[in-house]
């Protein structure tokens, strides 16, 4: 038997995240997996809550002031920086499995990246500002 018949499936899962030990471009595709279930998450959050806006106004008016305050501004900086991060990130990933900038995709990534950060930073700076 090989090693990973022996292991569990969570722990066979682990790995799908662990970054040690990876490639630089391994930790692009591990960027992309964690991004992906973190959006897919605020989805099904985001169906929650305007199932619960459809109540009628006085539903609408509570959230209203539910969500003003620093701790969801927070969580609205990180849906916008994952959902950068995961579309440029996966534009890269996109590219080179139709064999287009294979020989830069380490360059590629970091430059993409650095772009999410930026964009995310002065989003971040407008949200918290406004």
């Amino acid at each position: 038997m090989t090693e990973i018949s022996n292991q569990s499936p969570v722990s066979r899962a682990g790995k799908w995240f662990d970054p040690r030990a990876r490639s630089i471009n391994m930790i692009g595709f591990i960027l992309n997996r964690i991004t992906a279930l973190g959006l897919t998450f605020y989805l099904f959050l985001h169906l929650i809550v305007l199932h619960q806006l459809a109540q009628g106004p006085a539903a609408y008016d509570g959230f209203l002031s539910m969500i003003h305050n620093p701790v969801f501004t927070f969580f609205e900086v990180l849906v916008v920086t994952a959902g950068f991060m995961h579309a440029l990130n996966g534009i890269r990933i996109a590219l080179n499995s139709f064999g287009v900038g294979i020989r830069y995709q380490k360059m590629l990534l970091v430059v993409l990246m650095g772009i999410a950060i930026i964009v995310s930073l002065v989003f971040a700076v407008h949200m918290f500002t406004v």
